[in-house]
Formats: structure tokens, sequence, C-alpha cells
């Protein structure tokens, strides 16, 4: 599933690529991907210029002349830039521009194409937390203060965090020193700040490094943030990279967790 780097990566690769570019046809072939019908859908966008490109979270915000595309890859998927002549056989959208090339959106179990004039009418996107990359250490403090829930809950769900799923967050509480499953109140002044440090380290290597192996970007290359990046994510029954003690696997709620023990104790 593509998170905050991933997303990151696309979105700024967009910008470059289709600002000033206008969309002159769109073809839909995953209808219940969209929020309106897909005549409407079709309709307000045909004709329209892209203005700018930007993330949050895991969404992408397409701003046109006529409205907002939002994009989400759910799961998993693809947003490549090709021509008519080099479409991949998987595709649920293609959005035709006046240069020739075509913007193509490939969902592999769900995702959403939408479209909104107004981005405050827009649920999904406008019940999203802040970005993760843009937390200060004091910005996360406020949002913690007086909570009682687990932190890697806390910091998985959407609505108070946007961007970081269970990839990165192995590592980001591995930096930080805390057990997935401590509580939001046990947390020191000192350890909430690690965690907002390690948050930014974690989410910038990844975006440093173009995303995930597994997820391609806007030109069919994969990213270079592939397993051997990973502290302890994904690691179990190695030697954890700071201690030595074998990284475990456990359950955190409907997710896995993967910790050293030893460095990220639960007190």
């Amino acid at each position: 599933m593509p998170e905050l780097p991933e997303i990151t990566v696309l979105a700024r690769q967009m910008k470059t690529e289709l600002v000033g570019k206008t969309i002159i046809a769109i073809e839909v072939l995953q209808p219940k991907s969209l929020n309106v019908p897909e005549e409407e859908f079709i309709i307000a966008l045909t004709g329209a210029e892209i203005r700018d490109v930007s993330a949050r979270g895991k969404w992408i915000f397409v701003e046109t002349t006529r409205g907002w595309l939002l994009l989400c890859l759910g799961m998993g998927g693809e947003i490549l830039l090709v021509t008519r002549d080099t479409l991949p056989e998987k595709r649920r959208l293609v959005f035709d521009f006046t240069d020739g090339t075509c913007l193509v959106v490939n969902f592999w179990w769900f995702g959403y194409a939408h479209w909104t004039d107004d981005l405050t009418r827009h649920k999904m996107t406008a019940k999203l937390g802040p970005n993760a990359l843009d937390l200060s250490a004091g910005d996360l403090r406020r949002m913690l203060s007086g909570r009682r829930g687990r932190i890697k809950s806390f910091l998985m769900d959407q609505s108070k965090v946007a961007g970081i799923g269970n990839v990165y967050i192995q590592d980001i509480l591995f930096r930080a020193g805390l057990h997935p499953l401590r509580t939001i109140n046990t947390l020191s002044d000192v350890q909430i700040d690690a965690l907002a440090r390690a948050i930014r380290e974690s989410l910038q290597t990844g975006i440093d490094l173009g995303g995930s192996a597994w997820e391609m970007d806007l030109y069919g290359r994969k990213g270079r943030y592939d397993e051997s990046c990973l502290l302890v994510g994904y690691r179990e029954g190695r030697p954890c990279p700071e201690c030595g003690t074998i990284i475990e696997k456990i359950k955190t709620g409907s997710t896995s967790g993967f910790i050293c023990p030893r460095c990220q104790p639960l007190e």
C-alpha cells in the first residue's frame, strides 16, 4: 500500500509534468471508483487545464480550472504518464492531454478517482489529519495531550495523522524507542519529541529514495526504499541493528507489529 513517501513522489512528478496541460478526453473503465456518475465526471473534467498538483497523506490533489481531481490508490496501484501507443494492459482510468500524453490510473483492489468543485464538501479528504511530514514536536505534543489510546493506532488513524501506514510505522516506532502498544498517556515529552524526529526521518528517507521498491513512480520506475532500508519492519527473527536482540512479530490490533523487545519495552 503506498504511503506518504510514495504519494509525495508521485505528486511532485505530476506537478512537474502535468501543470499547464489540458484534458481532452477521459476513459473510465472502473466507474465504481468515482464519487459522481461517470457522465458527470467526464463532463466536469474534459477541457480542464491542470493548475497544480499536491499531496496530503495518501491522497493526490490535482487542481484544475474546473475543480479538483482527487486520487487515492487505496491498497495499491499505479499512476503512469504514457502515450496511447504505450498504454499498460491494466488500467482503470485514462486522461488524454492535448500533447498526446496520457495519465493512466490503475487500482489493484480498490481506489478512488473523485471530482469536486469544493474541497470542503469532499468528506474523505476534509476529515484528513495534518500531513505527517509537517508535524513539529510541539504539534505532536498538543495532539497527544489528554489522550489514552495506543500510539500505533493513533499514528495510523488518517483522521489524526495523514500518511502513515503499516510499512513506515514499524521503523518510526523503533527509532523513537516506543512499543506499538504503549498508551499515549504514558509518553513523556522527551519521548514525544523523539517520535516527531522519527516520523520526519523515516518518511523523508522514503521520499529521498524515490519511495518503496514495491511501488512505481510516474515513469514506471520502482523506488529504492527496499528491504535493506528497513530497521525492524518485516525482519522477524533477525538481529536488531542496535543491540542484536532478535526482532519479534506481534499482533497490534488488526495489524502486525515488528519490534526489538529490548529497545522497545512495553512499560
